[in-house]
């Protein structure tokens, strides 16, 4: 469990408005001790900056080539081999490594992840998150902990990123992943093709509520019986944690949970969460009246995807300023799609821990791992060439505004807030130019959870939490798809819970939390 105060992690929280604002100017204008350097590939005489200072964490000279495994949830781009060279090309230069770029498709995340852990694959970088089971795995003893790493190789993350973000993610006192840096608070909603809504002169204003979106769904599927109105799967729908406000005090996938964007701090299953319920209900109604796609429960194509493919209206997404605008340059939509908030914009210890590197225990280089991350937090031309691709050929740059590429179809990942820190991003010419600055604003005022700066340690109910996620991938996502009758499903999913331990962790979970709240 985190022991730093929450009183304490709220002043860093507050202040990370302003260390924000700071690093959103310092992406504009000096790039944080940046340089340009006339060898960048594709240099431009407007370069405000593209690679780092040649700060030396370890003479390049004396380190022997190796090739590092990073492995993230995302879909493999037709260009990935291409933008792996040119990666490949500067890390060589800097760190004397290369990397194996490995992405596996979200909806065999979990399950793959879990494999490879499970036959100790030799991978060096794993992205993980809060609700991706990163304490589960610690408790697999699957990452490092990165303390010493930190120390030798990471003292410019250290200096860089907010110590929000570094002391929120730690379990049991101890970081196990880098955070991104990245909007820090958080707000659920949809983003739907705004182009077929005004064709259909539908008025989007006027949704506020899920419930509002049924009317909308309606007009849809009578106007265009091939469209797809609602598009849901595994851990993007309704229930989402995002979209339900709800804090699990730690990994999503350990049962318990409070309401962000309340004041009660009674530890509940999410069955006995009238919201979580109540989100089921509507889910099924949607399902039953056929906006929401047939094969929600099973399958393996990302919301982003089938929303690129254009036969769907709407997606449940976590949204930040400009969302609807970085979605539409992944799916080609571009000038196609807005986005609606459906919640109130919350902050908890999940947001300080939503998008983290890694490293794995089977690292044969973990020195070499850390240097690549904090490469990744620093260093400009890495970081787009890894989120954007070739400048020249996937996009072309005016400063910090880029213009996608005829071939940008070739290499769109859409993962910046995956990787390092998003405030060196160039910014797409289909984005508002002062985006960084709406992060500022996005992250003043957030309802703060109960919960923000703790984080639950499952080691005393490991068997049980085991047992449990086993029963969730039989239950789980074929409730909150709308898949299955609610009412009769539930109290079997609710029985077996029971019956596999629910009731111990979630005491557990209480107990911890109240000793927490205690020493506030």
């Amino acid at each position: 469990m985190v022991k730093a105060k929450k009183s304490a992690l709220l002043l860093m929280v507050l202040a990370l408005t302003s260390s924000m604002a700071l690093a959103a100017c310092g992406s504009k204008d000096d790039d944080k001790g940046t340089k340009t350097d006339s060898t960048t590939p594709a240099a431009t005489d407007n370069d405000v900056s593209t690679k780092t200072d040649d700060k030396e964490t370890a003479p390049t000279s004396d380190l022997k080539p190796y090739k590092l495994v990073m492995v993230y949830p995302g879909t493999a781009q037709p260009d990935e081999a291409k933008v792996e060279d040119a990666i490949n090309k500067y890390l060589t230069e800097k760190i004397n490594a290369t990397i194996d770029l490995q992405p596996i498709d979200w909806t065999a995340w979990e399950d793959k992840v879990n494999l490879m852990i499970a036959s100790r694959d030799p991978v060096d970088i794993f992205f993980t998150a809060q609700w991706t089971k990163y304490a589960v795995n610690v408790g697999k003893k699957a990452f490092l902990d990165l303390a010493p790493y930190l120390d030798k190789y990471g003292a410019d993350i250290k200096a860089e990123l907010d110590p929000a973000y570094l002391e929120g993610s730690k379990i049991d006192g101890k970081n196990y992943g880098v955070p991104t840096n990245k909007e820090l608070a958080a707000q659920g909603g949809i983003v739907y093709r705004k182009d077929w809504a005004d064709e259909l002169g539908i008025d989007m204003s006027a949704v506020k509520s899920i419930q509002d979106l049924d009317a909308v769904f309606a007009k849809v599927k009578a106007a265009k019986p091939e469209v797809t109105p609602l598009y849901l799967l595994k851990g993007e729908n309704f229930d989402a944690h995002y979209f339900g406000n709800f804090d699990a005090l730690g990994d999503t996938s350990i049962p318990g949970i409070i309401l962000k964007d309340a004041s009660d701090t009674k530890v509940k299953a999410s069955y006995d969460t009238q919201r979580y319920v109540d989100n089921l209900k509507i889910t099924r109604d949607f399902f039953n009246k056929g906006y929401i796609n047939s094969d929600a429960a099973t399958t393996t194509t990302m919301n982003t995807e089938a929303l690129k493919a254009g036969n769907v209206f709407a997606i449940t997404q976590s949204l930040k300023p400009g969302k609807a605008e970085e979605v539409a340059a992944s799916t080609d939509l571009v000038g196609k799609l807005a986005q609606i908030e459906l919640n109130e914009k919350t902050v908890s210890t999940s947001e300080t821990s939503g998008s983290m590197l890694a490293i794995s225990t089977t690292s044969g280089d973990p020195d070499r791992a850390m240097m690549f991350i904090n490469l990744l937090h620093t260093d400009k031309y890495l970081n787009n060439l890894l989120n954007f691709g070739i400048e020249g050929d996937h996009y072309t740059r005016n400063g910090e505004i880029i213009t996608q590429t005829a071939n940008a179809k070739n290499y769109a990942p859409g993962a910046a807030w995956m990787f390092g820190n998003q405030f060196l991003n160039y910014v797409m010419d289909s984005e508002a130019p002062d985006k960084w600055d709406q992060f500022k604003k996005f992250n003043e005022g957030p309802k703060v959870s109960p919960g923000l700066g703790f984080v639950f340690d499952s080691e005393p109910v490991k068997a049980e939490v085991s047992a449990i996620v086993n029963i969730d991938r039989q239950y789980q996502v074929a409730l909150e798809t709308g898949s299955v009758d609610v009412d009769s499903v539930l109290a079997e999913y609710k029985d077996k819970l029971i019956k596999a331990g629910v009731e111990k962790v979630i005491t557990e979970k209480q107990a911890q939390f109240d000793k927490f709240l205690a020493a506030k």
